[in-house]
């Protein structure tokens, strides 16, 4: 009796045994003083979540996301969860990272090196300055490294640019809109307001980013005195910054991809598969260190016994901790044509790991699904007798249609052609003359409207850089494209108000308007004008045409 207890409780513990260790790491080992960083902690347990408490003493806990994967080897299938923080240290030093409770289980501590700055140690003595932050000071040629610019400010600002010149023999693009929040340096708070951008190096060597700028204007009082004279002009340049950009090593995996990191994982495996039918299977990569346009294109698997349909890609880019990260999504629809097992080969990428200077490759296991007979499906490939069958039927087939024409009498087919050919000539005729006066009609509406289109200039924009501004534009950018897009250019958004006949435009150009001068939702903005300028803008003009161009009645009286 004894020991089937001692057995049954081997068997209840043997699943918790299985499970493995908490695992935690950071993205970077060493930052600067006001540079965030990531920590990452994957476990295995269903519903564990990590105690971020010791954490609260040296790092601000600024942001928090999780993803889970799901793998499936050997038949067996196991899920991860990955925990991403984002962490900013609150003071300079060696800081450890405690090992945090997941669960039941606890995380290996860390250690990470925070130095001061230059700009972070002179702002005890200054209430506006500007500073420039890089994810990697020695980045290789095409890598994407997140700049993010920071402006600190202890008075009040009225208006004002952050902005940053691109570097010779790198190209530089601007990343979202600008975030604010606060911090306190050295006993003072600080609003902030940070601004990010992507950076691509093309050459190596020694790469000179400029230092941001800012110009803007104060609010008065006190602050004319610190400036100098009655100015309430703000104009402030930091430091430039250095990098050091290493070449392509040779031997390196092509096509060419440095980042920090690159995994792959199932996100969709169908568990049976019926023949003739479609079942989707998505595979998700995460890159950190990337954007959508660096990434190479994942090829469909190549499945023998089976028709492979790949739907287009989905993209999610986002900065995580002044990194850039994109998250690419593949679904493919696989319809199998025969019974049995299908072994589906797993998805491979090679790319070199930045932060290691090594060569890497992310693979997924290899699949086997069992295929069952689906409805009205074959189950089993065609044989050599198939081709028979198939010229027996249209043999069937013939021998039906030499039936049906054995039942008409043989004096009336000359009668039938005859007439057939009388209706085809009957209605070419009807067809020419109809073409020859819509086509005549036509031509007199064009020179009509060809000397009303002559004396308008061309627009300046198209609605393809209303979308890309939409995108990845700023406020500014938006309202040019769109005063562009008007035949002449709008004088300004009054202008562009009165000349829209859309009564949904001119709401969503109201909302652009707010944004700007009045404080309103910059996204609530871009996501009316998306939805609203999504067919292109409409004019008065264009509604006066479309009176104009009215067909005349088919049947006049």
């Amino acid at each position: 009796m004894k020991r089937r207890i001692w057995i049954l409780l081997a068997l209840l513990i043997w699943p918790l045994s299985t499970l493995a260790a908490p695992r935690a790491w950071l993205e970077q080992t060493q930052v600067a003083l006001g540079q965030a960083v990531t920590l990452n902690v994957e476990t295995d347990a269903v519903s564990a979540t990590p105690d971020l408490t010791p954490l609260m003493r040296d790092f601000e806990v600024e942001g928090q996301s999780d993803s889970r994967s799901v793998r499936l080897v050997n038949g067996r299938m196991s899920t991860s969860t990955t925990f991403s923080l984002t962490l900013r240290p609150r003071r300079a030093g060696t800081l450890a990272i405690p090992a945090l409770q997941v669960g039941n289980e606890r995380t290996a501590p860390l250690v990470l090196e925070v130095s001061a700055t230059a700009t972070a140690r002179a702002a005890s003595n200054g209430l506006v300055f500007v500073e420039t932050e890089v994810d990697d000071a020695s980045p290789y040629v095409q890598q994407s490294v997140g700049v993010t610019v920071r402006l600190y400010y202890a008075t009040p600002l009225v208006s004002g640019q952050l902005d940053l010149d691109p570097p010779d023999g790198a190209l530089l693009q601007r990343v979202g809109e600008i975030v604010q929040s606060s911090r306190e340096i050295d006993g003072r708070r600080y609003s902030t307001a940070e601004r990010r951008f992507l950076l691509v190096p093309e050459r190596s060597g020694t790469l000179t980013l400029p230092g941001a700028r800012f110009e803007g204007r104060g609010a008065g009082g006190w602050m004319d005195d610190l400036l100098g004279g009655n100015s309430r002009e703000v104009n402030i340049t930091g430091a430039p910054r250095a990098l050091q950009v290493r070449a392509q090593p040779a031997g390196a995996p092509q096509p060419w991809l440095p980042v920090r990191d690159l995994r792959l994982r199932y996100t969709a495996v169908p568990q049976q598969l019926r023949t003739g039918e479609a079942a989707t299977l998505s595979i998700e990569t995460t890159v950190v260190g990337a954007t959508q346009s660096q990434l190479p294109e994942l090829p469909a698997p190549s499945i023998p016994g089976a028709q492979v349909f790949a739907e287009p890609p989905q993209y999610d880019e986002r900065f995580v901790g002044g990194t850039p990260q994109v998250t690419l999504t593949r679904r493919y629809s696989i319809v199998p044509s025969q019974a049995g097992t299908l072994a589906i080969p797993g998805a491979a990428m090679a790319w070199w790991d930045v932060r290691a200077g090594a060569s890497r490759r992310a693979t997924l296991p290899d699949l086997s699904l069992p295929v069952v007979v689906g409805t009205g499906a074959p189950s089993s490939p065609p044989v050599a007798g198939a081709s028979s069958g198939v010229a027996a039927s249209a043999a069937g087939t013939d021998d039906i249609l030499l039936e049906s024409e054995r039942r008409l009498p043989a004096h009336l087919w000359p009668w039938l052609a005859a007439g057939f050919a009388v209706l085809w000539l009957a209605t070419l005729l009807w067809g020419l003359t109809r073409h020859g006066s819509a086509a005549s009609t036509e031509r007199a509406r064009g020179r009509d409207d060809a000397g009303t289109a002559s004396a308008l200039p061309p627009a300046t924009h198209t609605a393809a850089d209303l979308k890309r501004v939409l995108d990845a534009g700023d406020l500014d950018d938006i309202e040019d494209v769109l005063r562009g897009m008007a035949r002449p250019k709008a004088v300004d958004l009054d202008d562009l108000h009165r000349r829209l006949a859309s009564s949904a435009q001119r709401g969503a150009v109201d909302l652009l308007r707010r944004a700007r001068w009045a404080g309103g939702d910059a996204a609530q903005a871009r996501a009316a004008l998306r939805e609203a300028f999504r067919g292109g803008p409409r004019w008065h003009t264009e509604a006066r045409a479309a009176v104009d161009e009215t067909l005349p009645p088919l049947y006049p009286r």
